[in-house]
């Protein structure tokens, strides 16, 4: 079978265009049930579904990469410019921003922009008409920094190397309020949180905002980037496959055939609604993960042979880079999630059981409710146009040898394996039950482990932003 990289076509280097932007209307999608909107029916009686692509958020994908015959007018004034340096998170949100996953937004968040993500997990347009942002995308400077910047209204935003990336104007520069963003994003401000000990803790005590424009588009360097499709690119090529309908299925995890029953039973539902032609955006999150979660390039090597295996179809999947740094903020970041996709054209997104979750760092118990992300995500402001695809949970059935829905009336029948068992099956190269995972894709996630020093706790160094 073709390997991934055979099933995309060249990216397009512009945005695609769309309609002007419409107000949103009002609408829930029950996880009892999935509304979809439906043409009217033909003289013959055949039911007709929508095959244009949902509409970015604000109407408008934006693109906040400099076109290149500027690149070097902009690199000049950057030079001349106060300088922020920018972290490695700090350069994946400059490529969420740059590519559109975050339209309307134009640049790092100013205060009026910040106060409504942390109190309303939304952003009100000029014209009424309601956006949503669940997480801060938020820019930290400290004292020196603005005291350099000074009466500055532009600063160059600068990489490890001190090369200009970026250009931020008409910045304004207010106080970071970290336990204020802790508590509103994650609901508490327990110690050990990930995120938070990576890119807040140690954060300065400013926050700079403004209008973005990078001077060049963000690449990795690692072998991957050709499977970094931005919004525009994926639009172009959900066109190209002449998609009616796109389902989202985001995942920071090796895939394994409960993941892909569950992909491959949304499908056959797409297809009982109506729909000629649903295709899957199997997007594994891209930015910072947590020490203990398996690097981007071996997830990507496990989704391949998943692909290779005939795991999910290829004709009917595009897999794809999520940029974006994991917040593992539970209900609060799944909206995040959400919206992103659907600024790359998906009009279904499928969730499970406590997405964007994890364990508490002090207690022994989970941080959020399980069932809270899936609920919210009906609810949300600013996901209204968004069907939400809440699914039944799968499991190991051993009479049958295979992953599987799970019966409750035998529930004797199942077996549940955790990521913590499957790490640690992997570790010790044990085989998990025949049809939990593809034997490739197994074989993968063994080989990570092994790489790994004697002691296991060392990971993999993942590639940054050049």
């Amino acid at each position: 079978m073709a390997s991934m990289a055979s099933m995309f076509a060249k990216p397009a280097t512009r945005p695609v265009s769309h309609h002007p932007h419409k107000p949103l209307s009002r609408q829930f999608f029950p996880s009892a049930s999935v509304q979809i909107r439906r043409r009217p029916t033909s003289a013959t009686g055949a039911l007709r579904t929508r095959a244009a692509l949902i509409e970015p958020d604000g109407g408008r994908l934006v693109d906040l990469r400099v076109e290149p015959d500027r690149r070097d007018e902009k690199r000049r004034e950057a030079v001349a410019l106060p300088k922020v340096k920018l972290s490695r998170i700090d350069l994946q949100w400059v490529h969420v921003l740059s590519e559109g996953w975050a339209s309307p937004l134009s640049g790092f968040m100013r205060e009026s922009e910040f106060l409504q993500t942390l109190h309303f997990n939304s952003l009100r347009l000029d014209d009424g008409s309601v956006v949503n942002m669940s997480v801060p995308i938020v820019l930290a400077a400290d004292d020196s920094d603005k005291q350099r910047i000074g009466e500055s209204k532009k600063v160059a935003l600068v990489g490890p190397d001190d090369v200009p990336i970026a250009i931020l104007s008409d910045i304004e520069i207010y106080k970071h309020p970290k336990e204020e963003r802790m508590a509103r994003t994650w609901g508490t401000t327990a110690p050990g949180l990930p995120y938070i000990e990576e890119a807040i803790k140690n954060a300065g005590n400013w926050l700079i905002g403004g209008n973005l424009e990078v001077i060049e588009p963000i690449k990795y360097h690692d072998g991957l980037d050709r499977f970094r499709l931005s919004p525009a690119d994926l639009r172009n090529e959900f066109t190209k496959r002449n998609a009616d309908a796109v389902f989202a299925f985001q995942l920071r995890n090796p895939v394994h055939n409960g993941h892909a029953l569950l992909m491959t039973d949304t499908r056959r539902r797409l297809l009982e609604m109506g729909y000629k032609n649903p295709i899957l955006l199997l997007h594994p999150l891209g930015g910072y993960t947590k020490a203990d979660d398996v690097p981007l390039s071996w997830r990507m090597k496990q989704h391949e042979k998943v692909l290779e295996d005939g795991v999910l179809d290829p004709e009917t999947t595009v897999v794809s880079i999520f940029p974006s740094p994991m917040h593992y903020a539970g209900p609060t970041e799944v909206q995040w999630h959400a919206k992103a996709r659907i600024n790359a054209g998906a009009n279904f997104y499928i969730v499970g059981r406590d997405p964007a979750g994890m364990g508490h760092p002090v207690e022994k118990r989970d941080l959020y409710d399980a069932d809270h992300g899936k609920k919210v995500l009906s609810m949300a402001p600013g996901l209204e146009r968004l069907n939400i695809l809440p699914f039944k949970v799968a499991a190991y059935d051993k009479t049958q040898g295979k992953m599987a829905f799970f019966d409750p009336s035998r529930p004797q029948d199942f077996l549940f394996i955790s990521g913590t068992k499957m790490r640690t099956l992997a570790k010790n190269k044990e085989n998990p039950p025949d049809g939990f995972m593809c034997p490739g894709g197994w074989k993968v996630l063994v080989d990570y482990y092994d790489s790994l020093t004697p002691s296991g706790s060392e990971r993999v160094p993942e590639a940054v932003p050049a």
